[in-house]
């Protein structure tokens, strides 16, 4: 077996029961139930315009060289329905690892969406497109096809853990990572807190929010608040 230059065609699948119920959910209230630490790096955007507000799917890990998007292409030949691809590509911006032909072709498959920490091009044509990519920004410069490369194991994308088969979550905020194997209590956390959103929401509508809890954090750190100004 030769390390850094492999592809595991499976990956664990059992996550996928509870992918249509963390599509009603706002990647921003599953990622307060995460302790709001599950988000990728906010240099990785939305670049598309799809019809549908919200992406999930189980994570098609992909580890890339720099600049070089073979492995990608084959990702895109093993991905299909509620599939997300999502690439690490040790952060390099140099060169985009994919265009409008392969974003077609991947919206073609049915795949759920495609997650590069990596930038793209075709952006006018991406722009418009109704599908879900999220890249870090966009060049002319294309990529290399030579590898090496790995598909289905563990990489860190947008400084996130991800481990094939993990939730990936996305919609006009930003992209979240939900372990697999904490998915059933993530969600039920989620459901219950966005009610508790919803309603504060409906609060700031009308200017009932409660704001008691600000004097008493800043009581609790010890910040000193003087009734007067600023004398140098």
């Amino acid at each position: 077996m030769t390390i850094g230059n492999r592809v595991f065609l499976k990956r664990p699948l059992e996550a996928a029961q509870y992918l249509e119920a963390f599509r009603q959910l706002p990647a921003a209230v599953v990622a307060d139930c995460m302790s709001r630490l599950p988000a990728l790096s906010s240099d990785i955007k939305l670049m598309s315009k799809p019809s549908k507000p919200v992406m999930c799917g189980l994570a098609l890990t992909v580890k890339s060289r720099s600049g070089d998007n073979l492995m990608l292409h084959k990702a895109i030949d093993l991905a299909g329905k509620d599939d997300i691809i999502i690439l690490s590509n040790e952060g390099d911006r140099s060169q985009s690892l994919m265009g409008e032909v392969m974003t077609t072709f991947s919206r073609h498959r049915g795949i759920e969406g495609i997650v590069l920490d990596a930038p793209i091009r075709d952006i006018e044509g991406i722009s418009k497109m109704d599908f879900h990519l999220y890249a870090a920004g966009h060049t002319p410069g294309g990529p290399f096809k030579d590898g090496p490369g790995e598909i289905n194991v563990p990489i860190a994308c947008g400084k996130i853990h991800v481990s094939p088969g993990d939730i990936v979550l996305g919609d006009a905020d930003g992209v979240i990572i939900i372990p697999r194997q904490d998915a059933a209590e993530i969600l039920a956390a989620a459901q219950a807190y966005l009610v508790v959103d919803n309603h504060n929401f409906q609060l700031a509508q009308t200017g009932e929010l409660p704001r008691g809890w600000i004097d008493e954090t800043l009581q609790q750190k010890g910040v000193q608040v003087i009734d007067g100004p600023y004398s140098a």
